[in-house]
């Protein structure tokens, strides 16, 4: 079981930056890879960053890659989000992968099996 916790969420201009943190706890050394999915009103959950546990491979979706950084340190996560946007604005989820047989980068929904519940990223525009 692995328990995953979001924080760092909060309103920001266009332009500016926001760090999001997912504290792990629990069966972490059975985590493969951990990702970032954005969930906006009204559309489906989509992939944001991906990395593996050992923190050497990241991979990013076209939308935010060069803006936002993917990183690990112990049993934290991170998502360090600058020249933010108006249509960065959604929910933002942790979550791990625990498969060891998937190849990297996983990149859908169901390739992760433990979420955190969320942390609300608001650009104003």
């Amino acid at each position: 079981q692995v328990q995953l916790v979001e924080s760092g969420g909060g309103l920001v201009q266009t332009g500016g930056s926001l760090r999001l943190s997912c504290a792990a706890s629990g069966r972490t050394f059975s985590t493969k890879a951990m990702g970032w999915f954005r969930q906006a009103p009204g559309k489906e959950r989509e992939f944001v960053a991906a990395i593996t546990w050992s923190g050497g491979t990241t991979d990013y979706s076209d939308s935010v890659k060069g803006r936002f950084t993917i990183s690990r340190a112990n049993a934290n996560l991170y998502l360090q989000m600058s020249s933010l946007k108006p249509e960065d604005t959604a929910v933002y989820f942790c979550a791990a992968d625990v498969a060891s047989y998937r190849k990297f980068p996983p990149r859908l929904r169901a390739d992760y099996v433990y979420w955190g519940q969320g942390t609300q990223v608001t650009v104003s525009s």
